[in-house]
């Protein structure tokens, strides 16, 4: 699988199939775990902008997603706001607040930016877990009600409510999906590979690196922000675990899985590890035991995912044919 820009018409097949999957009636279990997939490939396509994109580790990427979820939930349970408004103000909320830890987080590099990522996400959690009157605390946030009207458009086309959640994730999938697409496509995102390839190099081609690595922090926390939301009204309860660095390193597994750099590897890697665990229930006790060695050895010797794999053995097939030999022009003929 390429990219958006490469093949669209694959893309709006994989849209329009998981489109038509509620209508086959499927299980609400089935349902919950295409749910589940799509919101945690929204968050690996926001990681990806700055890991697999800018070359930068974000270890705070789960505190993000958190923020988003609670700002949903806060703003729905006690100070009443409608959800389609309280959604996109926690996405803006989610970027201006990357933007502020990108002021400082950019000061650094490698090694101590992955740190300095990881604390702000674990301080992320401790004011979630620890500010009671606000989040609940150890209780959490409970009862937060879905999104107005989307019981009804379910009705409506014959589905229950988790029929209306599903085509709610997808909407908001596909948006994740062109954003990213359209980025990777921009001079924009071509910058951020350069950035990638080498911060030094990329100043010299007249990159300001500096800003390029804030915008690309606001995009990726923005979109962290927004699976968030979707999150709190699609479990109905928040608690501080969600928003931990276990959620971090599992997203970044899924996305070491599929493939970084890739846009089909955000998509890819949760759709068969989360169905994987999911389905294996044995495995769901043990599979942060199981998932510690695999990401190494994904680190060590996959370090393209799937889909980049693929996209590098195509690549290399191409390389290897024979080129196509240009027709030879006829001869004139000599009537003299």
């Amino acid at each position: 699988m390429t990219a958006l820009r490469t093949g669209p018409w694959g893309w709006a097949a994989l849209f329009v199939a998981m489109a038509l999957f509620p209508l086959l009636r499927p299980s609400g279990y089935l349902l919950d775990i295409g749910v589940n997939v799509m919101i945690y490939a929204m968050l690996a396509y926001g990681m990806n902008i700055l890991l697999g994109y800018t070359g930068q580790l974000p270890l705070a990427h789960a505190g993000f997603f958190g923020i988003g979820a609670y700002t949903v939930g806060i703003l729905t349970l006690k100070a009443g706001w409608n959800f389609w408004l309280a959604w996109p103000l926690a996405v803006v909320l989610c970027a201006v607040l990357g933007w502020l830890l990108g002021l400082v987080a950019f000061r650094t590099k490698g090694d101590a930016f992955a740190i300095l990522t990881l604390a702000v996400g674990v301080i992320i959690m401790l004011v979630i877990n620890k500010w009671d009157s606000l989040t609940g605390g150890n209780e959490g946030l409970n009862g937060i009600n879905p999104p107005p009207g989307l019981e009804g458009l379910a009705q409506g086309l014959g589905m229950k409510l988790s029929g209306g959640f599903y085509y709610l994730a997808l909407v908001a999938l596909a948006l994740t999906v062109l954003l990213v697409a359209r980025t990777r496509a921009s001079v924009f995102g071509r910058s951020l590979i350069a950035i990638r390839g080498g911060e030094d190099l990329a100043r010299s081609a007249g990159i300001d690196v500096f800003q390029h690595k804030l915008r690309a922090m606001m995009l990726s926390t923005a979109i962290a922000g927004f699976a968030g939301g979707l999150y709190a009204v699609y479990v109905g309860f928040l608690g501080a675990a969600a928003t931990g660095p276990v959620m971090t390193f599992t997203v970044l597994l899924y996305l070491l899985v599929g493939g970084l750099g890739t846009l089909a590897g955000p998509l890819l890697g949760p759709a068969l590890m989360y169905t994987l665990t999911q389905n294996l229930k044995g495995l769901q006790d043990y599979q942060y035991l199981v998932f510690g060695p695999l990401l190494v050895l994904l680190v060590m010797f996959a370090p393209h995912g799937i889909a980049g794999g693929w996209e590098r053995l195509m690549a290399r097939r191409r390389a290897a044919r024979p080129p196509t030999p240009s027709p030879t022009p006829e001869k004139a003929v000599d009537h003299a």
